[in-house]
């Protein structure tokens, strides 16, 4: 007695690709795609942040070079006749001179106490001190000092504290400041921009912490 003959099983249909389909766990295929809109929104505000600590590193590096300034002010003597050659961008000076009221400004700044002025050296246009006035010597028998020590300045590149200084003046006296003029802010020693440097680091962090995470969401993953 002969065994009747075996049926072949049915092969998969569609091959290999469709069994493999077919294991899928249906709750994976219901998953929604992934979030493209909202890892492009995140990379987008990771590239604005970087370029924001960058503009901000490269706003605060002159403040920054001037905390490694050599602590010894440089002597320019009296200031009406300091040659134009002495002043140099960035400096800790030691000048004298007398200070001018035409075209002096008054102002204060934000948690700070005392008031500031703004005042030009008589017989020089273009050399202008600002002094620090402390609380309740402000009144009219004020008396600028004669003799100053602190960092040299354009008004130009005065760094964000003194930047609009200049618009001020016109503003407030309509006298035009010379093109490249200089400002001695009295009292500013190298020391006291150590802020810069701590500012400079913590935005150098935040922008290389954005590039990297940038990178990594931007990575692509190796297919299984």
């Amino acid at each position: 007695m002969t065994d009747a003959p075996s049926q072949p099983l049915d092969a998969p249909r569609g091959g290999p690709r469709e069994t493999q389909r077919e294991e899928l766990d249906p709750e994976l295929l219901e998953l929604p795609d992934p979030p493209k809109r909202e890892r492009t929104l995140t990379v987008v505000m990771l590239v604005v942040t970087a370029i924001a600590s960058i503009a901000m590193i490269f706003a605060l590096r002159r403040d920054a070079a001037y905390a490694f300034t050599d602590a010894h002010p440089a002597d320019l003597g009296d200031l009406i006749q300091t040659p134009e050659g002495a002043f140099q961008e960035n400096r800790f000076v030691r000048g004298q001179g007398m200070l001018g009221a035409a075209a002096a400004i008054r102002y204060e700044r934000p948690l700070t106490e005392g008031s500031f002025r703004l005042m030009p050296v008589a017989g020089r246009p273009n050399v202008w001190v600002e002094v620090r006035v402390p609380a309740g010597a402000e009144n009219v028998r004020y008396v600028p000092p004669s003799q100053f020590t602190g960092r040299l300045v354009r008004f130009e590149t005065g760094g964000p504290k003194h930047r609009g200084l200049a618009a001020a003046v016109k503003d407030a006296t309509g006298q035009d400041i010379p093109q490249g003029s200089w400002l001695l802010v009295e009292g500013d020693a190298p020391q006291s921009s150590r802020w810069a440097l701590l500012l400079v680091a913590l935005f150098a962090g935040f922008a290389v912490w954005n590039v990297a995470v940038m990178a990594k969401l931007l990575r692509r993953v190796p297919e299984a």
